[in-house]
């Protein structure tokens, strides 16, 4: 795996583009191609598609909380919560509100679920390690009581025809649209939350995770950047959230429970925590598999936490490990050390020969 990751660093960058354009190609229409050889059963392959491309885009935003900046968040699914039923009340007729076009409730869950992200940080990420785990916890315990509870959210009985518009007509009529949606908003969070972790924001967050205590004296601003983590986080899980929605056509409170964002959980650390394509590769197995091998369903929450404990045996940094590069530019820096190293050496070289010294 390291001899491939090398060799990838090698490419410059139009030779990586022109591979992963035609990749990219590929998954947008994998659901219209439809190999036998992924096709699901129980479940038409387009829709697994989407709960794959689903849980891809959650990983993602919970790899920038976990992975990159070392914060143990459970209780994820409440952001995914909040921007479902952010989509429901702005265009389900069940709710007074109803009043937006689907498309605008995007950008409005993530703003929203930034909001919840500012709320709940605040006053909690001066703690670490297992207190915020609980604290985060028993925040998205707190969002689903709450939907079950306040009466304008519905409780169990939920929102139908979430994402319609004035005519009852749905925003896209077949699963594959919804996909290659969810596919397209994927590659666009890839590259702002690659240049991120490129940026100083992310040099940051590596620190943070890495050291907390030695980021601080060295002049982190820990506190501000743990901050912007998780807001991007909650702003990410609140727009896969509304996706959601927006696909299923209907939201209550049943599904965002423990078990669920434990599942979110799962995929970021099978995957690799820290590595954007380890958690895609996570959020693959955790979503696409019980839908594969439908004789494993009843028991995938048995099968994935055996998984786990095995892969904290003998490979904790996941089935795709992070490679941190502290440098924005860490491998053009080492590239340039290297050769200058390599000139001064033959220079010494030079000089300890006859003559050398005459030159």
């Amino acid at each position: 795996m390291s001899t491939i990751r090398e060799r990838w660093n090698s490419l410059s960058r139009p030779v990586q583009w022109a591979i992963l354009i035609p990749l990219v190609v590929l998954i947008l229409f994998l659901p219209d191609l439809n190999p036998p050889i992924l096709a699901t059963t129980g479940t038409d392959f387009p829709t697994a598609m989407f709960d794959v491309a689903r849980y891809a885009l959650v990983a993602v935003g919970l790899n920038v909380v976990v992975g990159q900046a070392g914060l143990l968040d459970l209780g994820y699914v409440g952001f995914f919560a909040v921007g479902a039923y952010v989509a429901a009340l702005f265009t389900s007729p069940n709710s007074s509100l109803h009043k937006l076009p689907y498309l605008w409730t995007l950008p409005l869950a993530m703003v929203i679920t930034m909001i919840f992200g500012i709320v709940l940080g605040a006053p909690t990420l001066r703690l670490r390690g297992d207190y915020l785990a609980i604290v985060t916890l028993g925040f998205g315990e707190i969002i689903r009581l709450l939907a079950d509870n306040v009466t304008p959210l519905r409780g169990q009985s939920g929102f139908e025809r979430v994402g319609t518009n004035n005519a009852g007509q749905p925003f896209f009529d077949n699963a594959t649209l919804w996909y290659q949606l969810t596919v397209l908003i994927i590659v666009g969070i890839l590259l702002l939350v690659g240049n991120l972790e490129r940026s100083r924001v992310g040099r940051a967050w590596v620190a943070i995770r890495e050291d907390e205590d030695v980021a601080e004296i060295m002049g982190v601003a820990t506190y501000k950047f743990k901050i912007w983590a998780f807001v991007i986080g909650a702003a990410i899980g609140g727009l896969s959230g509304a996706l959601y929605a927006g696909k299923l056509g209907f939201v209550n409170n049943q599904s965002f429970d423990v078990v669920t964002s434990m599942l979110f959980l799962a995929a970021v650390v099978l995957g690799g925590a820290g590595n954007k394509v380890g958690v895609l590769l996570g959020a693959v197995v955790v979503a696409y598999l019980p839908l594969r091998f439908v004789q494993i369903a009843e028991y995938n929450y048995l099968i994935f936490g055996i998984a786990l404990i095995i892969l904290m045996i003998f490979r904790p940094q996941g089935l795709l490990g992070a490679r941190q590069r502290l440098l924005a530019k860490g491998r053009q820096a080492y590239q340039r050390l290297i050769g200058r190293g390599e000139q001064i050496s033959g220079d010494s070289a030079l000089a300890t020969e006859p003559g050398g010294g005459n030159r």
